[in-house]
């Protein structure tokens, strides 16, 4: 039975092979029984991350994030699985975020207004990170990137609640530790969460 929900899930790890690829596959298969989605996989994502002039100049976007802007704004629910490097994002996955969350698209300014007016309202979100660091020290670590990619992005734009689920330390799992994270997963993902 298929829900009106659309769910817009990007594996935000460059790497073709991952923890993270693992947990969008598994979020998919749960979500899809009942959701529309659509699946975007950074590694497969062709694209200039840079932002070479800023918002001084439009910067013509590529079909990949042409693609990937539509399916933000058809979205209900948007859920973005990565690792965190060096305390960040990966460098590919923050120059999606700086090409395709634009003024006029995702949010705007009007008059002298510092505030923005924000065009993502009425959608939810959902971060899913990897970390090496252990789970005690995960909400510290995390913190940078959800303050980036949460606070300063998802929530900037309108979107709200945005929901955090942590997984560390992913060096120092084992099989067992990943099918119990990759359970937690599909109950995200029955959930629609």
């Amino acid at each position: 039975m298929q829900s009106n929900k659309n769910i817009l899930i990007l594996n935000a790890n460059p790497k073709r092979t991952s923890l993270c690829k693992a947990i969008a596959d598994t979020y998919e298969i749960e979500a899809r029984e009942t959701a529309n989605i659509q699946r975007f996989n950074l590694a497969d994502m062709m694209f200039n991350p840079s932002l070479d002039q800023g918002y001084d100049e439009i910067q013509t976007l590529e079909s990949d994030l042409i693609a990937f802007q539509d399916a933000l704004m058809w979205a209900d629910h948007i859920v973005v699985v990565s690792s965190t490097w060096w305390g960040g994002l990966p460098a590919k996955a923050k120059g999606l975020i700086d090409r395709v969350f634009i003024p006029g698209v995702t949010f705007r300014f009007e008059d002298d207004n510092p505030y923005p007016i924000q065009l993502m309202k009425g959608k939810t979100g959902r971060i899913i990170l990897t970390m090496d660091m252990p789970g005690e020290y995960a909400q510290e670590q995390a913190r940078p990137v959800l303050e980036q990619l949460s606070k300063f992005t998802l929530e900037y734009c309108g979107v709200s609640p945005v929901e955090t689920t942590l997984f560390g330390s992913v060096i120092m799992s084992d099989e067992s530790q990943k099918t119990l994270w990759l359970d937690e997963v599909k109950s995200l993902g029955k959930g629609l969460l």
